[in-house]
């Protein structure tokens, strides 16, 4: 699991397509502290597998499903990722829960200064229209941001100075295809109001048979 706080940013320093697996290398100073061969390690809000770790560098496979949902299989080298090692036991809980798995990609149509911050307007899928409300979660690229607001087909979040600096929403232009996972408690509360039967409550027969339901003491 992970919390959508990046820890640093990395760069694609190999990319082999060639073969039957898609397979990424990263550099990062990050991945030389205690991350190890099996470890699960968030690049760009994408939960991916440590196959080979060499100092300050991280092998990892990619599977032809997260190259179709996600920005991955756009990456050149030399391009910047968002990373985050997952969050240790024991570790402080900083952002919300991410799980690393990606929904879907949403499009920057529009930047917008705010004072010193900045206003990143993000086109919403209708997929996931119910899942996103105003000052609600999701995780771009791997970063926690709060809902500013929302819209049938899009939603703004802000970014201060200091998460500019420090992930790739910062730098990136209106066009760019932002990886989305939307918040999971959203999921499973929409999960359980589209199975549960619309009527839920208890009938007097049901109480009454259960014992909950004294009907000499009602009357």
């Amino acid at each position: 699991m992970f919390t959508g706080i990046v820890e640093a940013l990395g760069e694609v320093a190999e990319i082999d397509s060639s073969g039957a697996v898609h397979r990424l290398v990263i550099a990062s100073p990050v991945l030389a502290d205690g991350v190890a061969v099996g470890d699960s390690v968030a690049v760009n809000g994408v939960c991916l597998t440590a196959v080979q770790i060499e100092h300050e560098r991280m092998t990892v496979e990619v599977v032809p499903e997260t190259l179709r949902r996600t920005n991955l299989g756009a990456l050149e080298i030399g391009d910047a990722v968002n990373v985050e090692r997952s969050l240790p036991a024991d570790g402080r809980f900083g952002g919300h829960i991410v799980q690393g798995h990606v929904d879907v990609t949403c499009t920057v149509t529009r930047r917008e200064p705010e004072g010193a911050s900045e206003l990143v307007t993000f086109t919403l899928p209708p997929d996931h229209a119910a899942h996103i409300v105003p000052k609600g979660f999701v995780a771009l690229d791997g970063v926690s941001l709060t809902v500013v607001d929302a819209s049938a087909d899009e939603f703004r979040v802000a970014l201060i100075p200091h998460t500019r600096a420090l992930v790739t929403l910062g730098f990136a232009e209106v066009g760019y295809r932002a990886n989305l996972e939307v918040d999971v408690l959203a999921k499973y509360v929409e999960r359980a109001m589209t199975v549960m039967p619309r009527e839920t409550a208890l009938s007097r027969a049901q109480l009454q048979a259960s014992g909950l339901l004294d009907v000499e003491t009602e009357e």
